[in-house]
């Protein structure tokens, strides 16, 4: 597992890479100071900072900071990476680059929290959060950085995601743009659960998250807690450890899988994690960003975009999303691939330069005002594979249409005539998979799934299948998605899984860069958009409530935005189904008070009944 924390680096953190032993950009035109900054309350935090050598009294920059939990190596003065800042653009352009490892991390000091929770009343010095320590950085980076032009911009992606749409709570003045990407929101909706359904796909990930370090270092202190697991199987491997209370034996010192485990409801905990809550007037422009196919953070950009809208209406907020898996439009691959679909080429380098760069250029080289020539939501369309503009999201030129879940396996607009059901039977001993590709079962993240073909899963007797005929005309979704769930459980809990997919035409040809050659995408089934719902929370995530055994239930599962047409030819899918392992933990399906802490025996079987007048509600756009 040392290898994987090493890869994980590589991943998250935007600002590593492949340090340049030779002479780069970077080095030529950079010189690096580090420092520590002391916080009101007289933590020090590590922090790097890089400045063009050209930078003068008669040519100022502005500066652009990260701020990770993930490490702002390489360390030393003489260590420069061979790119810094959000680009090689923007690395281009100029700008005093600042890097800073937050509190409890690496070459910081502090202790160590996950999703510090937001102190909107500060009382004194000893009140700290994100938002405090950013402000602080950035009090101490506009008085004592030569050159700046006292405009600073932040960006961050993923958790360095989180500390930017954390720092626009900072309300410090010099803070003119914020882009937070693919940032964390709320723990219990996105990243380690899904509704409070806990994502274990991340089970091998705890050791970077809940290990409290012993002093300022630059070495990774928690790999002696990395488990040996001695397969690349992940679905086998967390299936033979059965119910998740036998992971004490991995994990009883972490103290984020005890948090984890011991709060199952959405409760105080939970709750002062959540960000979006916090927002009211935003001060900075802010550029919200992420990935269509995001399988950590698709609801964070979208949500917190959302809230800032309501709170503060006039405040310059707008978002971008792309077609890529979590954090892929910081880095080109040339031809832009999510598993086997191809979108087209160079789409990274296109939102670095004319989206990414010119937001920060216009907010911190040039006017400033809400003039930028971007507009409020740059939505990538998944279907059609172009960039699609909108002065709002959702539009409100889009029409809400239920789609219903006939008992005859057909999906459509009418509403059935007669009662009718169909039925599965959910064993969480044999679960469905949520993939075929077992090579990405274990690591940090499965990014492939939330494209992958469908079919493996609609073949089994426990997927429930529904779907259209074939379209007459193309069908445009773009915006919210709500599926309406009439369901009887033979039990006392089950969970839903609702998956949207786009199945191909019998003679749809393969592209040109299909990384397995086995696939074909001939009648392929893409997955557009999925998600879970546990029964326990239908209603409320505070008080969960067991099911009255086949008693006709509502449920409501509600999905992630998306931009999608159906073209021509293809089919509209919906499945349901229960279990997705082991991207999530199996529900035992008997109602138990903390399902983390179930016994085997509480692991049953239960008959699941979707009613047909169950359906899914999108938004048309014509």
């Amino acid at each position: 597992m040392k290898k994987f924390a090493a890869v994980l680096l590589v991943l998250i953190c935007s600002c590593a890479g492949v340090f340049a032993q030779a002479d780069s950009y970077a080095k030529e035109h950079y010189t690096k100071k580090e420092v520590y900054i002391t916080m009101r309350d007289g933590v020090k935090l590590f922090t790097a900072i890089y400045t063009p050598k050209d930078a003068s009294k008669i040519k100022k920059y502005p500066v652009i900071m990260q701020r990770t939990c993930y490490s702002v190596a390489p360390y030393g003065e003489d260590k420069i990476p061979a790119r810094l800042g959000p680009s090689e653009t923007m690395m281009r352009e100029g700008y005093i680059v600042v890097y800073q490892d937050v509190r409890g991390r690496w070459k910081s000091e502090g202790t160590w929290t996950n999703m510090t929770p937001v102190i909107d009343n500060k009382k004194g010095k000893k009140d700290v959060d994100e938002g405090s320590d950013t402000y602080d950085t950035i009090d101490w980076l506009v008085k004592n950085v030569a050159f700046n032009n006292g405009r600073v911009g932040q960006w961050g992606i993923s958790y360095p995601g989180f500390y930017t749409a954390a720092g626009i709570l900072s309300n410090h003045p010099a803070l003119k743009a914020s882009s937070p990407q693919a940032p964390i929101s709320d723990f219990f909706f996105d990243d380690f659960h899904h509704n409070g359904a806990l994502l274990e796909s991340y089970f091998f990930t705890y050791p970077v998250f809940g290990v409290q370090k012993k002093d300022t270092t630059s070495k990774a202190w928690y790999n002696d807690q990395n488990i040996k697991a001695n397969t690349r199987d992940g679905y086998q491997f967390l299936l033979d450890m059965g119910p998740l209370k036998n992971a004490d034996k991995y994990y009883k010192d972490n103290f984020y899988w005890q948090e984890t485990i011991n709060h199952p409801n959405y409760d105080e905990f939970w709750q002062s994690r959540s960000l979006p809550r916090h927002y009211g007037k935003v001060k900075p422009a802010v550029m919200w960003v992420g990935g269509w196919y995001d399988a950590e953070d698709l609801s964070g950009p979208l949500d917190m975009f959302k809230r800032v809208n309501t709170t503060d209406p006039s405040a310059y907020n707008t978002i971008v999303m792309g077609p890529f898996g979590h954090g892929r439009w910081s880095r080109e691959t040339g031809h832009t691939m999510h598993s086997n679909i191809y979108f087209g080429d160079s789409i990274a380098t296109y939102y670095q330069k004319e989206i990414e760069a010119n937001f920060f250029d216009h907010f911190l080289k040039g006017p400033g005002d809400k003039d930028s020539g971007l507009p409020k939501a740059f939505m990538y369309n998944t279907g059609k594979k172009v960039w699609e503009k909108f002065d709002q999201w959702p539009s409100p030129a889009a029409a809400h249409t239920k789609m219903y879940f006939g008992a005859d396996g057909k999906l459509s607009m009418n509403q059935p005539s007669s009662a009718g059901s169909v039925s599965y039977i959910s064993d969480p001993m044999k679960p469905v998979p949520y993939t075929e590709d077992n090579t990405t079962t274990m690591g940090f993240t499965p990014h492939n799934y939330m494209s992958e073909d469908q079919r493996f899963a609609g073949r089994r007797p426990d997927v429930l299948v529904f779907q259209t005929d074939v379209l007459d005309n193309d069908v445009t979704l773009g915006g919210e998605i709500m599926a309406h769930l009439k369901v009887a459980n033979s039990s006392t809990d089950a969970d839903y899984v609702v998956k949207l997919i786009d199945v191909y035409p019998p003679d749809e040809k393969n592209n040109a860069y299909m990384p397995n050659k086995n696939i074909i995408l001939s009648n392929y089934w893409q997955m557009v958009r999925s998600e879970i719902m546990p029964a326990r929370f239908r209603n409320s995530f505070e008080k969960p409530e067991a099911m009255v055994p086949n008693q006709k239930t509502d449920v409501n599962c509600r999905l992630q935005d998306v931009l999608h047409t159906f073209k021509k030819g293809h089919r509209i899918m919906v499945q349901v189904q229960s279990t997705a392992f082991p991207l999530f933990a199996r529900n035992p399906q008997k109602f138990v008070d903390n399902p983390y802490k179930a016994n085997e025996s509480d692991y049953v079987k239960a008959t699941e009944t979707v009613y047909n007048d169950s359906y899914i509600d999108v938004e048309v756009l014509k």
